[in-house]
């Protein structure tokens, strides 16, 4: 009997992470590298911990067994806080969606822009500007709670769309390299709120720092548990990854989005209109960054605008995108990730003595074994797949 004569054998069942990416590989491949590339960080994070206790390392000469066991114990404290203050009550758990929430919001809006090959580094203005249009709804209008929350949603949208469109119009239009104009634009917004904060408009009567009027109680996120932080603007977040993630793997926009990222060239041969898809891009990311804005506003106390309210959150939300390979559920959970850091850190730096400092450094240091998976590889012996995905950041820079 030949080879050709076999029954054919049945094809076996593709992984979720399949159906999610289309590429053909285990949902265990897919996570190892960023789950070793996180317990290096937190390895690497023992050591600083270890090294950054000066009276411990006095020691070390006259009675190295103490000096290991108080190392061992303030390792072990710090990282105990850490959970604690991320998973280990209600509160740390609500704790850590509240601050992942801004996080997954922007780092969609990153990676986004990463798949079709744009690197938008303005995602911090266009929450700005979004914000801003937000608030203006908030305090405004007046009109009932299940109208005014998603009309504020709708304008920081569109003024998040509009404000990223300028770069992505820029491009299409004059070559002009996204990286440089979102870039730009950052500051534009940064200045721009700072003034509009200090008209009749926005400003907060009798005052005369930057600081708005408050939003109208209907237009405040509420909260999704009596007592705790955590409003609905984690479960927009949970619908803006599901909308995401069915734009670009279930839309003929989204495979054109890909199909410009993976090769412009190839895909104005296609005959799709490529400078078009670059503001559309870019309109979508920023209509995200404006759903960012917006929560920082109407779903934080005082909810009312002061000067920068962003933060460093669309900063972040570029390591974010790439931690999460800027899959849309990788983000979800690299939010997580980073929202826990956030929350835990805080109880790291009052219960352990800590500097909140240590996290940012775990935070880089997780981005940086992300960046770095033959590293990660070479450490852990791990044997390369040719079908293993790539991580690709932006095949815009010089394009």
């Amino acid at each position: 009997m030949s080879v050709d004569d076999l029954p054919p054998q049945p094809q076996p069942e593709p992984t979720l992470y399949d159906r999610i990416t289309g590429v053909g590989t285990s949902v265990r491949r897919a996570l190892l590298i960023p789950a070793l590339a996180v317990l290096s960080a937190l390895i690497i994070g023992a050591f600083i911990i270890a090294v950054t206790d000066i009276d411990t390392l006095k020691i070390w000469g006259s009675d190295p067994g103490e000096a290991f066991r108080r190392t061992m114990t303030g390792i072990g404290r710090a990282y105990k806080a850490l959970f604690v203050g991320s998973l280990g009550s209600t509160k740390a758990i609500t704790e850590t969606l509240f601050s992942a929430t801004p996080s997954i919001l922007a780092g969609l809006a990153v990676a986004i822009g990463f798949q079709a090959g744009l690197f938008n580094i303005g995602v911090n203005g266009q929450m700005l500007i979004g914000g801003m249009a937000g608030l203006w709804v908030g305090f405004s209008i007046s009109v009932p709670a299940f109208i005014h929350i998603p009309l504020a949603i709708v304008a920081a949208m569109v003024a998040g769309a509009i404000w990223a469109g300028i770069a992505g119009l820029l491009k299409a239009r004059t070559g002009a390299h996204e990286v440089i104009t979102t870039m730009m634009l950052n500051f534009v917004a940064i200045f721009l709120v700072d003034y509009l904060l200090k008209t009749s408009i926005f400003q907060q009567p009798g005052r005369n720092d930057p600081i708005s009027k408050p939003a109208e109680v209907t237009a405040q996120f509420p909260t999704l548990l009596e007592g705790y932080r955590l409003h609905i603007g984690f479960l927009i977040a949970l619908v803006a990854v599901a909308l995401v993630w069915w734009l670009m793997y279930r839309t003929t926009i989204g495979f054109e989005f890909r199909a410009v990222g993976f090769n412009p060239t190839g895909a104005r041969y296609a005959g799709m209109s490529v400078s078009w898809l670059y503001v559309s891009v870019l309109a979508v990311s920023g209509a995200l960054a404006g759903i960012a804005g917006v929560n920082q506003v109407l779903g934080l106390e005082p909810y009312r605008g002061l000067s920068n309210f962003a933060g460093s959150v669309g900063f972040d939300a570029i390591a974010l995108a790439l931690l999460g390979r800027s899959q849309p559920l990788g983000v979800l959970f690299a939010g997580l990730l980073f929202g826990a850091l956030r929350a835990g850190g805080r109880e790291m730096q009052g219960a352990a003595g800590i500097p909140i400092d240590l996290v940012l450094v775990l935070q880089a240091l997780i981005i940086v074994m992300i960046a770095a998976p033959a590293l990660v590889r070479a450490i852990y012996r791990i044997r390369t797949s040719d079908q293993e995905p790539t991580t690709v950041i932006s095949t815009g820079w010089g394009g």
